[in-house]
């Protein structure tokens, strides 16, 4: 077990002189793949920030429902009591006809008309407020409740729910898109990286394999770097989409006190930023193998 704790150390101090000793590439690379991984990045994390803020700043849907004219006050309590009791309902409000009535003339300027009415023709309603605002929950809720006896309408305000969440689907979509690709390119960069170290070490790698190292000895160093760079290039990324939007919040900052009002981007959180490190280690890693199998497979010294 020393021994080949002592095999991985020294597997990983090679590579990480080997970083040291090429600084200009080493900074390049890691450059080319910080900025692929950027990509896809700064699009969730703005795409995080609008979810929350379109949770904070829009509306909360509510769900009014109407009883029959001919509905009596003893139907209306039994309804009120069931909503109270539902567990899917937050808080309810009655609003008697008359009630009704007096905002609709309020606020229609339509008084005269409606006082040549003669009678009241609007029914008592309830507005409710549900404890969870996902448009699938408020459509079951809706079904149920228009069921219910002495129940005439049920109008659910939910179509911006439905929007938005069509709207951060395709988002999610965009940013998987982008990852895959960019992921793509960040392995083949790693690619050739590792497989243009294997042609500059030709003559060493042959010296070894006939002193009887394995593919699998020779090629540790070689998955080391490709993790590390990767690992190095998750960390730029998250540096620069850090900066970017250091310099969006000092913008919106400004604009936002204009208008009265504050708002300030996010950045990413700790068990992403993680994540972000994790992801783009494993892809370096993978296309450092690749490439390792690939050239390794091609030496056979005689």
């Amino acid at each position: 077990m020393k021994n080949w704790m002592r095999q991985h150390w020294r597997s990983l101090a090679v590579t990480l002189a080997r970083l040291v000793r090429t600084p200009l590439a080493s900074v390049l690379n890691i450059g080319v793949v910080g900025v692929a991984l950027a990509l896809p990045l700064a699009f969730y994390v703005i795409l995080a920030n609008l979810q929350g803020l379109a949770q904070d700043k829009a509306p909360t849907p509510q769900i009014s429902l109407f009883l029959a004219l001919d509905a009596q006050p003893s139907d209306a309590r039994e309804i009120e009591s069931r909503l109270k009791k539902h567990a899917a309902v937050a808080k309810v409000r009655f609003v008697a006809r008359d009630q009704a009535l007096a905002e609709l003339k309020k606020k229609s300027g339509l008084s005269d008309v409606i006082a040549s009415l003669g009678h009241n023709p609007l029914p008592d309603g309830f507005v409710i407020d549900a404890k969870d605002n996902t448009s699938a929950t408020l459509e079951k809720l809706h079904d149920e409740i228009k069921t219910w006896p002495k129940v005439e309408h049920v109008q659910l305000d939910s179509a911006w729910a439905r929007r938005l969440d069509a709207t951060l689907q395709l988002g999610r979509l965009i940013v998987l898109l982008l990852a895959a690709l960019l992921g793509f390119a960040l392995v083949a960069v790693t690619f050739n990286t590792i497989r243009l170290q294997i042609l500059t070490q030709r003559a060493e790698i042959e010296v070894a394999k006939l002193i009887g190292a394995t593919n699998p000895f020779i090629r540790r160093p070689f998955l080391y770097y490709g993790a590390a760079m990767g690992l190095a290039g998750g960390i730029s990324a998250w540096i620069i989409v850090w900066a970017g939007l250091w310099l969006l919040n000092d913008r919106l900052g400004s604009l936002t006190q204009l208008y009265g009002a504050s708002f300030t981007l996010r950045h990413l959180s700790l068990p992403d930023a993680a994540g972000l490190c994790l992801f783009a280690a494993t892809l370096g890693w993978l296309g450092a193998w690749l490439s390792a199998n690939r050239n390794l497979a091609e030496f056979d010294p005689e």
